[in-house]
């Protein structure tokens, strides 16, 4: 009998919008036999019950042994994750509710900011010392508004822009953002934990 060998390669966090998770939506998969390649795709490995747990932690080897239990002869060679971390995530639909929910969000990221900015420029004494600057160099007392504090506020919104590396919904240049990469670590972290604290309370779906 031929040996057929799938690949594998699962998914280290994989998100779901329906109860269902079959395999193609937790890894993906190649094998030289078509109808082989099929069957595994189509194999569900989890049903998220009703009103239960949103979250759960699947091993490789409970995934290895749904596909060998396809046929007889099929190995599998894993070439991703150890564990996957499913998360069930329900589409709100757009309403006044989300809509509130993004001007929220909006008005605390930038009225937070900017009392974040008011509060360091205050405990570094930026007025006085652009006082300074300006009475050593013109000779005469700074009304407080001066072509330094102009030119720092713009110097100030371009840094920001260039740091964020964003203008509206554009990007400048092709890299990720500093918050997209802090993100990603933190996202990390999340499903490192979550994978780790689920092993520890056996909660991991594992091989039989």
């Amino acid at each position: 009998m031929e040996n057929k060998t799938v690949y594998i390669k699962p998914k280290r966090n994989a998100e779901v919008m329906k109860e269902d998770v079959f395999l193609k939506d937790i890894a993906s998969l190649t094998c030289t036999d078509e109808p082989l390649l099929a069957k595994a795709k189509a194999l569900k490995v989890y049903h998220f019950q009703e009103g239960g747990e949103k979250r759960v932690v699947i091993s490789n080897l409970r995934l290895i042994e749904l596909i060998q239990g396809l046929e007889k002869g099929v190995s599998v060679e894993n070439v991703g994750e150890m564990d996957t971390l499913i998360k069930l995530v329900k589409m709100e639909k757009k309403g006044f509710l989300v809509w509130m929910k993004v001007v929220f969000v909006a008005l605390i990221s930038f009225f937070g900011t900017a009392f974040t900015i008011m509060a360091f420029h205050n405990d570094i004494g930026i007025h006085d010392v652009f006082n300074r600057i300006y009475e050593q160099v013109m000779g005469q007392t700074s009304n407080g508004f001066t072509t330094l504090e102009v030119t720092y506020s713009l110097g100030l919104a371009v840094g920001i822009t260039l740091f964020f590396n964003h203008i509206g919904g554009r990007r400048i240049t092709q890299d990720p953002t500093p918050i997209e990469v802090e993100m990603r670590v933190y996202e990390k972290d999340v499903d490192d934990t979550l994978i780790e604290t689920a092993d520890r309370e056996g909660k991991t779906i594992d091989a039989s």
